[in-house]
């Protein structure tokens, strides 16, 4: 189970009930795929470039947009967390924060030719494997954090169709 708290922080693309949905169904699936049985929560940010650009700068001092960004709360490395009891809020294990730029989403899904949701689906999972410890930063990490994506996003149904 996950409980996540969205903050819209963008008026560029219009969020609903669908999006908060489909957020909530990429995390419960990483979660479930990565054998977590713990009741957990994450954090999300809607954001557009100009925002997630001035997030980018001031946290990684990385002057560009990007989309999306990952901010782990836990001791985690390759799926093995190492939890403490404060990392619980309310009986729920604080993952990290999100924040998704809705509008590099947009921009993406258009020039990689697949739907929005599947854009904001593939972020969704792929920031969430890093809440859990997995990089891309070399070849071999990059592999595996790939194939967990494609092997989550084939589970939902969010191929690139």
């Amino acid at each position: 189970m996950i409980r996540i708290f969205t903050d819209n922080a963008q008026d560029k693309i219009n969020v609903g009930r669908d999006l908060d949905e489909l957020i909530k169904n990429v995390a419960e699936c990483v979660l479930k795929y990565e054998d977590i049985d713990e009741k957990c929560e994450v954090n999300v940010m809607f954001a557009d470039n100009d925002l997630i650009r001035n997030i980018n700068r001031e946290q990684r001092n990385i002057d560009s947009a990007t989309d999306v960004l990952s901010f782990p709360f836990l001791n985690a490395k390759n799926g093995e967390i190492t939890v403490f009891d404060e990392d619980f809020y309310e009986g729920y294990l604080t993952l990290g924060d999100i924040v998704i730029s809705l509008e590099r989403a947009a921009e993406q899904a258009k020039e990689y030719g697949h739907s929005f949701e599947r854009e904001v689906g593939f972020l969704t999972c792929h920031s969430m494997l890093h809440l859990l410890g997995y990089d891309h930063i070399d070849e071999s990490d990059r592999v595996i954090m790939r194939k967990k994506e494609e092997e989550i996003l084939k589970i939902l149904k969010l191929t690139r169709d």
